[in-house]
């Protein structure tokens, strides 16, 4: 039925489990009515006595039926369709002749094994022990057989699937197709499917994508991520689509098809972070660099009363006074972060970059100099004392136990 609603409203599917989620029930009505030539009503028992009216009648005309395949039994050589609204089972059965394609990672090798992904796969997907429908389609005809088709063809898809064997992304064809990494992938809840631009949407898109597409038109899908894990943690078969992400990321730049700037700023941010002293040196320029762009937030945290410590405010911005100077100074005298301040502007990518996201100042000082500085001098200016370490303070040295149970 999705599936039937995309192709009337001439759409990609938006979802691997339910491809026309981004349409609103009415949205859907309007799309029946225009099909129907007539107003429908705006009510869901009588969409869907429309699609079924439609769809049943195409079904007992049609010659040919074309199914996919979610699973494919090797010992019986069965095509097993799972499916909701039980369209899947009319377009194996009525039609004359039935073709089934199927990407080459789709065969499971026994029913035993059949029954685990069943199960696994209606959970994932929605949620459901089993689904409405479980269809096997075992052949043609037999003799004595009152349904079914008098033809059966079988379409093994490779596309680039055969190349993931032996590699780091054998593990991507392990795929069931049930949708949990969207549901569970923030990037794809605030974007929905569409701007992956394939057929396959959320992590699994980003990753399967250029991997049987290529690169080419594809280079940013593995981008699509926070790297945040979910996707990973709702997998039912554990599939690290995070670390594949990471691997095709790496993958481009190996490639060479990331830009000139992006390659000369990652090898700046090498020579920096591997030397310590380049470190804290980049770590004070940018903590003075950055003062020309620092914003207090309205009604934030510091606003109500003016920081103290070096420096003053000056008007910039939309009205939102900027931060100029040193940062406000705590009761033990170190360096705290400007209560309230965010970074505003900037040069280059950063300024857009924050121009909708709170980013929070560098600190004048960085952490582990200050705390080096409190380990020191301790809350009130004094040396701590020393955590009691187990098996020495607290019972005395081990090898003192240790003769002391000896003697015993």
């Amino acid at each position: 039925l999705g599936e039937y609603i995309i192709q009337l409203a001439g759409h990609k599917p938006s979802h691997i489990v339910a491809p026309a989620v981004h349409l609103s029930q009415q949205q859907i009505r309007e799309l029946f009515s225009r099909e129907a030539g007539r107003e429908l009503p705006d009510e869901p028992e009588a969409l869907a006595a429309f699609a079924r009216e439609r769809l049943r009648e195409k079904f007992l005309r049609a010659d040919v039926g074309i199914s996919g395949a979610n699973f494919v039994v090797a010992e019986s050589g069965t095509v097993v369709l799972v499916t909701n609204e039980g369209n899947g089972r009319m377009v194996t059965s009525l039609p004359r002749v039935h073709i089934a394609v199927m990407g080459m990672e789709r065969v499971v090798p026994t029913w035993e094994d059949l029954g685990v992904l069943l199960e696994v796969l209606a959970r994932s997907a929605t949620g459901q022990k089993i689904t409405v429908y479980t269809t096997f389609a075992g052949g043609p005809r037999r003799p004595g057989e009152v349904d079914g088709p008098e033809e059966f063809h079988l379409v093994i898809v490779d596309n680039g699937r055969s190349n993931l064997l032996g590699t780091l992304f054998q593990e991507a064809l392990h795929c069931i197709r049930c949708g949990a990494c969207l549901n569970a992938c923030p990037v794809y809840r605030q974007m929905g499917g569409h701007p992956y631009g394939g057929v396959y949407s959320g992590p699994i898109g980003a990753v399967i994508t250029p991997l049987l597409a290529g690169f080419d038109g594809w280079e940013e899908l593995p981008y699509a991520s926070s790297l945040c894990g979910a996707c990973h943690e709702a997998c039912p078969v554990m599939i690290p689509l995070h670390d594949l992400l990471v691997d095709l990321r790496e993958e481009e730049v190996r490639q060479g098809r990331t830009g000139t700037a992006e390659r000369i700023a990652f090898r700046l941010w090498r020579w920096i972070f591997t030397d310590p002293q380049r470190y804290r040196v980049a770590a004070r320029l940018a903590a003075w660099l950055q003062r020309p762009w620092l914003r207090r937030e309205p009604g934030g945290p510091g606003t109500e009363a003016p920081a103290t410590g070096q420096g003053s405010t000056e008007g910039g911005g939309s009205g939102d006074p900027a931060v100029q100077g040193a940062s406000p100074r705590a009761s033990d005298g170190l360096p705290t972060l400007l209560a309230g301040a965010v970074l505003r502007g900037g040069p280059g990518p950063l300024g857009a970059w924050t121009a909708g996201r709170d980013f929070p100042p560098l600190a004048d000082r960085p952490f582990h100099a200050r705390w080096a500085q409190l380990q020191e001098e301790g809350p009130e200016g004094e040396v701590p004392p020393r955590e009691p370490q187990r098996g020495v303070d607290e019972a005395g040295p081990t090898g003192e136990r240790e003769a002391a149970r000896d003697g015993a």
